[in-house]
């Protein structure tokens, strides 16, 4: 990537065995666009080791057609159900193993950091996130499935991280320097709301 390039493009992953979400966020200096959005459903596929290789397949797929500069993907979060985790984290680690073939840069967030950036509250429910969401890419509609809002989050979250680097606490930056700069955008949304 150029170093004078000022539009990146992010793939955002939600992994699941049985729903994948993906979120494809265009960033072009300070707009922000979405240019897809949608799941992968693995109810019907049969077999674990046969959805592990759709969600490669997939993800490859999206790269190949969307040409992201990056990764983010959010990381299993910890439960009680020590099978589900394993497959969880299965099914992230064959998502990112699609990236790194395609040499793209992984970065990995967790449900809560990404809620945190997104609606500044790292206990957000999905329909927080979403709507908010909803405001700030400036949607008409979201989606059926809340692990493709999910997506996009996890690649706008990275977005906000990667400004938060760039900048100190001090001067702004990511989300705090978002909210300063689109005021408008934001004017709709209010806590009871969602």
């Amino acid at each position: 990537m150029s170093s004078s390039r000022t539009e990146k493009i992010i793939l955002g992953i939600d992994p699941g065995t049985n729903i994948l979400g993906f979120g494809i966020l265009n960033v072009n200096g300070a707009e922000l666009s979405l240019l897809d959005m949608g799941v992968l459903s693995l109810n019907k596929v049969n077999g674990h080791e046969l959805k592990l290789k759709k969600i490669f397949e997939h993800t490859l797929e999206l790269i190949d057609r969307h040409h992201p500069d990056e990764l983010a993907i959010e990381a299993p979060f910890f439960g009680k159900n020590v099978q589900s985790m394993l497959k969880l984290g299965r099914a992230q680690g064959v998502a990112m193993a699609a990236g790194l073939y395609r040499s793209l840069p992984i970065f990995e967030y967790s449900p809560r950091k990404i809620k945190q950036s997104i609606t500044g509250n790292g206990n957000a429910s999905k329909e927080q996130v979403a709507t908010m969401l909803l405001n700030l890419l400036q949607l008409k509609t979201l989606p059926r499935h809340l692990d493709a809002t999910d997506a996009a989050a996890a690649a706008l979250c990275h977005h906000f991280q990667k400004g938060d680097k760039k900048k100190s606490s001090r001067n702004g930056g990511g989300w705090a320097e978002f909210v300063k700069s689109n005021p408008k955008r934001l004017a709709t949304v209010s806590p009871g709301r969602v």
